[in-house]
């Protein structure tokens, strides 16, 4: 076999194997990594104190606390995290191994495209819940879902939602009575429309 017959025929191989490949699907996009950020506490007022396995924090007036992928801002925050080894005079926790969260009055909590708003965010670590209480709403912008309740209950890990007198507002579905009209197939789908 001559030279650019072998070509040709090294060229067809690889067009055919190549050939199913392009008619896959399109890979999903992997997640960007999210880049660490430091973890900043301000208040108003501040007051540290440990123990000898932990350390209690209580902050009061124009509290932010950011972290990577979260911004928490309150009145009122009080905090009790794993204290790191050391000397006994050491009244420093990492605040990544926090126990404990309870943020009160005016809660705005920013996670992704998460909001929620309420007067009391509990945040229980070793549960892997966040209690939502004080009129909470909890809206998703990426699914332009409004969840709003006398309490709800945030299931880390887990997507989910639970609590009591829960309301959720969605995008519109289309008609599914008996007697409606067929959507036209090319029918674009109302814009997402938040509320506060």
């Amino acid at each position: 076999m001559n030279r650019s017959a072998l070509l040709v025929r090294l060229l067809l191989l690889a067009l055919a194997t190549a050939a199913p490949v392009r008619a896959q699907a399109p890979a999903a996009p992997a997640a960007a990594p999210v880049s660490l950020q430091r973890t900043e506490l301000a208040a108003d007022w501040l007051e540290m104190k440990s123990t000898e396995t932990e350390t209690h924090v209580l902050c009061v007036g124009n509290v932010v606390l950011t972290a990577t992928n979260m911004r928490l801002a309150c009145d009122r925050l009080e905090i009790i995290a794993t204290r790191i080894g050391g000397e006994e005079a050491e009244a420093i926790a990492t605040l990544d191994k926090f126990k404990y969260l309870l943020a009160t009055g005016n809660v705005r909590m920013q996670q992704d495209q998460r909001e929620v708003t309420c007067e009391r965010a509990e945040v229980k670590p070793l549960e892997e819940i966040v209690i939502l209480t004080g009129e909470p709403v909890l809206i998703d912008r990426a699914t332009d879902i409004v969840t709003t309740g006398e309490e709800i209950v945030l299931h880390r890990g887990q997507n989910s939602v639970s609590g009591r007198n829960i309301k959720i507002s969605g995008p519109p579905i289309r008609d599914l009575g008996a007697g409606a009209a067929e959507a036209p197939a090319n029918a674009a789908p109302a814009a997402p429309t938040a509320r506060p």
